[in-house]
C-alpha cells in the first residue's frame, strides 16, 4: 500500500529524536501559589513549596484576592516564605478599593519583612464581573501602581502581560500599549497570562519587541487537569481553550491519575515548543500543587538539589 502524505508526516514525527532527550537543564522557573484558607490547605501549600524548592526557583509569588480580600493571608504566607526559606518571595499587590497611602503602607510592610519583589497588578473588583473603578484617592491602574512602588522602595517589580486580548482591552494593540506603560513606569519584567498555543506567545513577544519593549516577558504556564475549572479562569482573562483539549480529557473524570498524566503531557509539550523558540524562564501557576510542575521541570532537564530548604542560621 502506498503511504499517504499524512502517513509520511506521522512517520517523520515518530523517527525524530524524542522531544525531551538530553535537555540542557538551562531553563529557569518560578512558581505561583495562593494563600491558604485553612490549616489543611496551609499544610498542602508548604508541602508543595518543599517539593519545588530544590529546583532552585528564581522566585515564588503569592496571589492577592479580588479587592484585597486575602490581604492578611497573602502577607502572612509571603512573610513566612521570606523568613523561613532561601527562596526569593514575591507578593502580589493591587490597587483595588484602597488609597495610595494604604497601598504604600502594605508595600512598606513587605519591605520591612524582607520581601524585595512585588507583582504589581491593577486587580479585579470584589463583585464578580463588575467593571474596574479606581479608588478616588488610589492608584488609577497598574502603571500608576508601579510608579508609586518605585517611590516606596527599590523593589523588583513584575507585571502582567496578555498574549490574548484582555477582556477590558479595546484591542490587542491597547494591551501592548498598556504593557509598555508599565515597563516604562519601572517594571522589571512581565509575566504572561496562561495560554495554550506557543504561536500565540511568539506573536505577542514579536509585537512587544516591535513596540520597543525590551524587558523580559516570561510565559505563564497552567497545567490543566480540570478543563471546567480552566474554562472559568479563561473567561476572566480572555484566554482561549482549544477544543482538542476537551477531547483529550474526555472519559477521565473518574481517573485522576490519568488526568494528571495527560495534563503533564500537554503542558510539557507547550514548554518544549517555547524552549525551542528561545524561552528560558517559565512561570508555573501551581494551584498549590507540586506534582505537575515538578514533572514538567524534570522533563525540561531540571534536577532537584539537596540544598537545605531553610535559610542558613
Amino acid at each position: 500500500m502506498t503511504p499517504t502524505m499524512a502517513d509520511l508526516e506521522e512517520a517523520r514525527r515518530a523517527l525524530d529524536a524524542p522531544l525531551f532527550a538530553d535537555m540542557a537543564g538551562d531553563a529557569q522557573v518560578s512558581f505561583e501559589f495562593f494563600p491558604p484558607k485553612s490549616e489543611k490547605m496551609e499544610e498542602q501549600l508548604w508541602s508543595a513549596i518543599q517539593t519545588l524548592a530544590p529546583l532552585g526557583p528564581r522566585f515564588v509569588s503569592v496571589t492577592y484576592g479580588a479587592g484585597g480580600s486575602t490581604r492578611e493571608r497573602t502577607h502572612a504566607t509571603v512573610a513566612r516564605i521570606a523568613s523561613e526559606t532561601a527562596i526569593p518571595a514575591a507578593a502580589h499587590l493591587t490597587c483595588v478599593e484602597a488609597t495610595r497611602g494604604e497601598v504604600d503602607a502594605i508595600a512598606r510592610a513587605y519591605w520591612e519583612a524582607g520581601v524585595r519583589h512585588i507583582v504589581a497588578l491593577r486587580g479585579d473588583m470584589p463583585q464578580a464581573g463588575a467593571p474596574f473603578e479606581a479608588h478616588p484617592e488610589g492608584y488609577r491602574n497598574a502603571a500608576d501602581l508601579v510608579a508609586g512602588l518605585r517611590k516606596v522602595a527599590p523593589f523588583e517589580i513584575s507585571v502582567a502581560a496578555y498574549p490574548e486580548c484582555h477582556p477590558d482591552s479595546a484591542n490587542p494593540q491597547a494591551d501592548i500599549d498598556n504593557l509598555k506603560a508599565k515597563i516604562d513606569a519601572g517594571a522589571t519584567r512581565a509575566i504572561s497570562q496562561f495560554f495554550f498555543s506557543p504561536e500565540c506567545f511568539f506573536r505577542f513577544r514579536d509585537r512587544a519587541a516591535a513596540a520597543g519593549i525590551t524587558a523580559e516577558i516570561v510565559p505563564g504556564i497552567l497545567p490543566v487537569s480540570n478543563v471546567a475549572q480552566t474554562r472559568k479562569f479563561a473567561g476572566l482573562c480572555g484566554a482561549a481553550i482549544p477544543s482538542w483539549m476537551d477531547r483529550l480529557f474526555e472519559g477521565l473524570d473518574d481517573h485522576p491519575a490519568a488526568r494528571q498524566l495527560v495534563a503533564a503531557t500537554i503542558a510539557a509539550e507547550l514548554c518544549r515548543k517555547l524552549y525551542a523558540g528561545g524561552v528560558r524562564h517559565f512561570h508555573f501557576y501551581t494551584l498549590n500543587r507540586a506534582e505537575l510542575a515538578y514533572a514538567i521541570c524534570h522533563l525540561l532537564g531540571l534536577r532537584g538539589h539537596k540544598a537545605a530548604l531553610e535559610k542558613a542560621a
